[in-house]
């Protein structure tokens, strides 16, 4: 049976994944959840992030762990630790909303080491060379992440990364954040997810170059995993990454299946997701 090595998204880590892997074990399944660059048990959290009464011009100026950590070192990243796990069986590699970058690098560096990606509304350009440029297509229109007031706390463009203060007690944010994010769940699982949280995402990693490649990448089987309800990730953003993968790469279509879920709906209903991995 094969490993399932799983990619997070932007400010965020492996401990996303760990309802899915307790589900996963139950079923007897091995998985590997990874941490990228920066973020999780490798990366390094401002200090004043934990200070109660918060000091927010302290936590604006700590540098980032993820400044600058662009495409590049999320493939390689994710490349190495693929290259262990391929050393003992099958490898399927799933990412989700900007982990679809790392494993789309993978299979464009290294279409060997795998045996399948899955996509869980993660993203894929094949038409468009960025995220960015994926984020400003007419089918992400009325996505519900442009709307969230996030609270910023430094300069973007100066800095490498963005800086948002995830604790904040602004209840609009809370309410547009878990809208677009998680609807499905209550106010409690979705707070359970801003708790693992990282408060910093970096920028490169929607501005550098991450196109698949269809000699390499075209060669892997793949799956897609529709969220219907992503409110982030629009379900026509979603489709349109699917039929221009299988547009330019019409000998390797995407196998598609659809999960009724939020954007991290399986975080709080992992077994949903859980059937179709395990079918794949």
């Amino acid at each position: 049976m094969p490993t399932f090595v799983l990619v997070h998204g932007q400010a965020c880590n492996s401990t996303i994944w760990g309802p899915v892997q307790r589900e996963l074990s139950l079923r007897g399944r091995r998985s590997l959840a990874l941490d990228l660059p920066g973020n999780g048990a490798s990366g390094r959290r401002p200090t004043s992030y934990y200070q109660q009464p918060a000091d927010l011009a302290a936590f604006a100026a700590e540098p980032s762990a993820v400044a600058n950590v662009g495409v590049d070192a999320w493939a390689e990243h994710v490349l190495d630790e693929v290259r262990t796990v391929a050393e003992h069986g099958p490898v399927v590699l799933v990412g989700t909303s900007a982990g679809g970058v790392a494993i789309t690098e993978v299979a464009n560096r290294a279409p060997e080491l795998l045996d399948r990606l899955v996509y869980v509304s993660a993203w894929c350009p094949v038409g468009s060379s960025t995220v960015a440029e994926c984020m400003a297509w007419p089918e992400q229109q009325g996505n519900l992440f442009d709307a969230v007031p996030f609270p910023l706390l430094n300069d973007p463009a100066r800095d490498g990364f963005a800086r948002v203060n995830l604790r904040s007690n602004d209840p609009e944010f809370f309410s547009r954040m878990k809208a677009a994010s998680m609807h499905d769940g209550t106010d409690e699982q979705f707070r359970a997810v801003l708790n693992l949280m990282e408060p910093d995402a970096n920028l490169l990693a929607a501005t550098e170059e991450c196109r698949a490649w269809p000699e390499t990448f075209g060669t892997v089987p793949r799956t897609y995993v529709r969220l219907a309800e992503d409110r982030s990730i629009t379900l026509a953003s979603q489709d349109r990454m699917i039929a221009e993968a299988d547009a330019a790469m019409p000998q390797n279509p995407f196998d598609v299946c659809t999960v009724f879920s939020s954007h991290v709906g399986y975080f709080h209903r992992p077994a949903d997701l859980v059937e179709v991995l395990v079918g794949v």
